[in-house]
């Protein structure tokens, strides 16, 4: 006869608190909140009877049955993994998802799927704009790992910014990346009060923060390029912020200030006039796109055409940004 489970969730929790020893973690990993796996982990205990936690003011100790159980319970999350990718991976070898972040989503690979499409009529795309997690400890391991899990749970595909260090994901680096200003052709015109003809110029031009930068690797793009240009006479933390590269791109566009920013996102728009990157100088940036998928994910030809395509675009990419 079957042995009643407890409930799944429950389950999940306390393994997340338990591997983490700590429920902070184990909310931002399973992307709830601490009360949430605390009640979960509770609700586990009373299901049980047994204590699984010996609670301090400040720390977790596992107890004697939880340190027993908890490796064979991450065994069987494991297993479970394995088996929905298998699944996974023989689902109508003609779909494909992909996820991605919306600024990378939307400015560098919806431009160019038209290729892959017409290239692969039969298979069919779908694409994810997804978000990711940020730590809240500035090392970004437990955080970085949930995002890559979280995606690939059900894309075939994941891509995402980073400097590809995901402790346990093999990640295949697609694009370097540089920042620069970038701005409306408009603010350089002969006719604007300040035209925008040197970096001491942008001191009368509203500057406008893609917050990647400082999301990601606590280093604002502004503060980047102007040390790296030896400007010192620009208040580098003035004027409106966005957390998407998207909103921030919008907002250059429409003139309303110079934004630094990765001009592989506004390839497109600077081949169209739209906007313009007025300086040469470009800043190296650690950090890239990557590309990651599940093992039984790339046994299927519809992922192993994309990854292939996905490299070429990049290539082509890095040829061709400004």
């Amino acid at each position: 006869m079957p042995v009643r489970l407890p409930p799944l969730n429950s389950l999940k929790a306390f393994e997340a608190a338990a591997r983490n020893l700590s429920v902070k973690r184990a909310a931002i990993e399973l992307n709830v909140t601490s009360a949430a796996v605390s009640h979960q982990i509770r609700a586990l205990e009373e299901y049980l009877g047994v204590q699984l936690f010996r609670r301090y003011n400040r720390a977790l100790e596992l107890t004697d049955v939880a340190s027993a159980a908890l490796p064979k319970l991450g065994e069987g999350f494991e297993c479970m993994a394995q088996a929905v990718a298998i699944m996974r991976s023989h689902q109508g070898g003609g779909s494909l998802t992909v996820s991605a972040a919306p600024s990378f989503a939307s400015r560098w690979l919806m431009p160019r799927l038209h290729r892959f499409i017409a290239a692969h009529p039969e298979i069919d795309v779908r694409i994810s704009a997804r978000m990711r997690r940020v730590s809240v400890d500035g090392k970004g391991d437990v955080a970085e790992r949930a995002t890559v899990d979280t995606w690939l749970a059900d894309s075939d595909v994941a891509i995402l910014y980073g400097r590809g260090n995901v402790p346990g994901i093999k990640l295949e680096r697609l694009i370097d990346l540089s920042i620069t200003p970038i701005c409306s052709p408009k603010l350089l015109a002969a006719d604007h009060p300040h035209p925008l003809k040197t970096p001491a110029d942008l001191k009368h031009h509203l500057l406008l923060h893609d917050d990647t930068g400082e999301l990601y690797d606590n280093e604002p793009f502004w503060g980047l390029w102007l040390r790296e240009a030896g400007v010192t006479d620009v208040e580098s933390n003035k004027g409106p912020h966005f957390s998407h590269a998207v909103l921030a791109f919008e907002a250059a566009i429409d003139a309303v200030g110079v934004l630094a920013s990765m001009p592989v996102l506004a390839a497109e728009d600077i081949a169209s006039g739209r906007l313009v990157a007025p300086f040469g100088l470009r800043v190296a940036l650690p950090d890239g796109y990557y590309m990651a998928c599940s093992e039984h994910a790339d046994e299927r030809p519809a992922v192993a055409a994309f990854r292939g395509w996905l490299r070429d675009e990049a290539a082509r990419s890095a040829r061709v940004t400004p």
